[in-house]
């Protein structure tokens, strides 16, 4: 059979589910994919067909700080309601089983027989905290096996008309994204953060619940800022900086530093007595 359509998704994962986000309503000849040509004849994948509107796809590899990051971007996705997750593909998951109601097909050694039946988008499951570089690399082996990743947005973020975001970026609920705003490829603006006006993320940069950002900052690639952290306006944040819960940042920070939980940056020295 041939998809009608571009719009179900399929959730391919090895860690956690992830989504994608509709890009247009155009028609396409995609293969359908059943469930029992995948895995026997397991039951509860036999009525999930990828008709392909779009097509979803998570994490390829191990878990990742606990697994709660795609239930995230799932939520995302079922939020918009503009999507059918049809399945996941996890490795470290039982086929047969489920993610939030969405059914595992298997492990990521499905992901050259789905793109060959027409599955074309794809989206990252793993949170990354503690390890950007990890993160990047479930992107760069789902780029590497033909997949686009693209934008995945909560339906109660707001993002400015002007800001820009690049492939594989992740905004969840409640979060903002300020006027000419622009958020790098694969970077994750987390549950009720503030992106201003102006500013600039990198890479894969990581922002966890709560934080906020002034206007024009500059974070470079693979940065993490923890929750509630708050980062002043015009602040330059180095290449693999980490900012922890609650700190607050009133001055460039070098990279590879760590600005650590509840303490103000830049470290204020005791006064003379």
């Amino acid at each position: 059979q041939v998809a009608e359509r571009i719009d179900d998704l399929v959730v391919i994962v090895a860690f956690q589910p992830v989504a994608i986000e509709l890009r247009g309503d155009e028609q396409r000849d995609v293969a359908t994919i059943q469930a029992d040509e995948l895995h026997g004849s397991q039951p509860c994948l036999e009525a999930f067909r990828i008709e392909a509107r779009l097509q979803f796809i998570q994490g390829l590899f191990p878990k990742v700080g606990g697994g709660g990051h795609g239930k995230t971007v799932i939520d995302a996705i079922q939020a918009s309601g503009k999507f059918h997750l049809v399945g996941v593909v996890d490795d470290h998951i039982t086929p047969g089983s489920y993610v939030m109601n969405v059914p595992v097909l298997g492990g990521s050694d499905l992901l050259p027989e789905l793109f060959e039946r027409g599955l074309r988008l794809a989206t990252n499951g793993v949170g990354g905290i503690g390890n950007p570089e990890f993160r990047d690399q479930v992107f760069l082996r789902l780029q590497a096996a033909g997949f686009h990743l693209p934008v995945v947005t909560h339906p109660t973020a707001y993002i400015a008309p002007t800001a820009k975001l690049e492939d594989g970026a992740q905004i969840m609920a409640r979060t903002v994204i300020g006027a000419e705003a622009h958020i790098g490829y694969g970077t994750l603006v987390n549950i009720g953060a503030i992106v201003t006006h102006e500013c600039h993320l990198g890479r894969v940069v990581n922002l966890s619940p709560g934080a906020a950002l002034g206007g024009r900052l500059i974070l470079e690639e693979y940065v993490q800022v923890g929750m509630n952290a708050t980062i002043n306006l015009g602040v330059h944040v180095g290449r693999n900086a980490r900012i922890g819960n609650g700190a607050t940042v009133k001055a460039d920070v070098p990279a590879d530093t760590t600005v650590y939980a509840g303490t103000i940056w830049p470290v204020r020295k005791p006064a003379n007595s």
